[in-house]
């Protein structure tokens, strides 16, 4: 496997940064320029698109997708890398959370910009009001996903930990971002092999019928049918493989596809 060479993307913008004092008035910057804007008579301040622009639906009247002048290309330039989801899926105990911050720690010794959303942390936030019903876990990957893609475009290599079962949630995140921009790792990891695992003491539950509605028990996981990744626990030969191991394999994935592109 090739090395990937770490590199700090601090010197870049340290050499490149601009200073602004706090004479300079926001209408008023020497040297920066911002898109035309016009007033509407309701109030509302549309920036002026530029061609190709995409608007959203809303069901709210009077919303408008505002545009930025900072693009894309911008950020890569300034990160040295492409945005995208990472999206992590597998059952519970197959090493879904292990893989994403293996890989956050690695990639952040390699200077690249990484954020991971892992599926505990987030129901203790975002998500805390939703339950596990399918309609709760339909809502649970949207909120996610929305998040996911506005940290993929702000450039950031987004690393998504869930169990995710239903194909149909992980194809909808999928059509958010651009072609290419979902990496889809499936942790292909027997069942038999997760629950004897069971760090958190839920497969036991589980069965015990203290738990309803568990993925892999007695609700169904949907396997995805082409992943860009497929990950096992063990090798060819049956050794076991190390977290170490199987985000390197991410990474390089990553690195082939051109997402760390300067």
């Amino acid at each position: 496997m090739a090395t990937l060479q770490p590199r700090s993307t601090l010197a870049p913008w340290l050499r490149n940064r601009t200073t602004l004092s706090s004479s300079q008035g926001c209408s008023n910057l020497s040297g920066l320029q911002f898109p035309s804007a016009k007033r509407k008579s309701r109030g509302v301040l549309e920036i002026a698109r530029r061609p190709g622009l995409t608007v959203c639906s809303s069901n709210s009247k009077g919303v408008r997708l505002q545009e930025t002048s900072v693009t894309k290309e911008d950020r890569r330039k300034l990160l040295h890398q492409k945005g995208c989801i990472v999206w992590i899926t597998g059952l519970s105990g197959a090493g879904k959370s292990t893989l994403a911050f293996t890989m956050d720690r690695t990639m952040m010794a390699m200077g690249k910009l990484t954020y991971v959303l892992d599926g505990d942390n987030i129901r203790h936030g975002l998500c805390k009001d939703l339950g596990f019903s399918a309609a709760d876990r339909q809502e649970n990957i949207r909120r996610v996903g929305e998040v996911a893609t506005l940290f993929a475009d702000a450039g950031l290599i987004t690393l998504v930990s869930f169990i995710s079962p239903y194909k149909r949630d992980r194809d909808i995140v999928r059509e958010m971002v651009p072609p290419g921009h979902f990496i889809e790792v499936f942790m292909n990891v027997p069942l038999e092999v997760c629950e004897r695992r069971d760090a958190k003491g839920l497969y036991k539950l589980a069965r015990a019928g203290v738990i309803k509605g568990f993925t892999g028990i007695d609700d169904p996981y949907e396997k995805p049918e082409t992943p860009e990744i497929t990950i096992h626990d063990v090798d060819e030969k049956g050794g076991p493989v190390s977290p170490d191991q199987m985000a390197w394999t991410v990474i390089q994935y990553l690195a082939d596809k051109g997402f760390f592109s300067e």
